[in-house]
């Protein structure tokens, strides 16, 4: 019986991504678009905010190594919001309905402190989940064993009661390495539901 289930945001309840904002910001060149997000507003570094540094500094750090993109570096702070396209069609409907089954909902998110409480108030399916543990919160990031261990503990969790989702692999490995099981969400909410109902 599905008993807890764990959800990642961005690209499971929130459509994200960097692209959204500098595509059009760079007049539509992909090649230019590739180079920045991959390069300068890079995943790599753009986890060091997820883990609870400010993000003022690290983009003042990232405009003092690319002076020539401190323009650019300084929308991921100012137009963040532009990088989201909304809910991800039929989770709240899916949310709501584990929750009318008795199923538990939960929260495990990288996510930059600064943007946190404006986006659950925007978006109603993140403001649905109450229990929650968020990367930049507690100093940790996914797939770090450590801030799945840390949801577990704050809620009385049993690993093997609990399915995680998420968009990444990596993250879903490191939810099954330590005793959950794991869906790698595909971008659909019927799909999923097909799957959490399998267990």
């Amino acid at each position: 019986m599905l008993k807890n289930v764990i959800f990642d945001y961005g690209n499971v309840l929130i459509d994200w991504s960097p692209w959204y904002l500098f595509l059009p910001h760079f007049g539509g060149d992909e090649s230019k678009c590739r180079h920045f997000v991959e390069n300068i507003c890079s995943r790599e570094w753009f986890t060091r905010i997820d883990r609870g540094e400010s993000m003022d500094s690290c983009i003042a750090q990232l405009q003092s190594q690319y002076p020539e993109y401190a323009q650019d570096i300084a929308l991921f702070r100012d137009r963040w919001f532009d990088m989201c396209h909304g809910e991800i069609p039929g989770m709240q409907q899916l949310i709501d309905s584990l929750k009318a089954q008795g199923v538990g909902v939960f929260g495990l998110s990288n996510w930059p402190a600064e943007t946190f409480s404006r986006a659950r108030e925007k978006f109603h399916v993140l403001g649905s989940i109450d229990r929650y543990v968020i990367s930049s919160h507690v100093g940790l990031a996914k797939p770090d064993p450590a801030i799945y261990r840390l949801l577990m503990d704050r809620y009385g969790l049993e690993p093997s009661e609990c399915v995680f989702v998420d968009d990444r692999t990596d993250n879903v490995n490191a939810a099954v390495s330590l005793g959950m099981h794991g869906i790698l969400f595909e971008g659909s909410a019927e799909k999923l539901e097909k799957e959490l109902f399998s267990f």
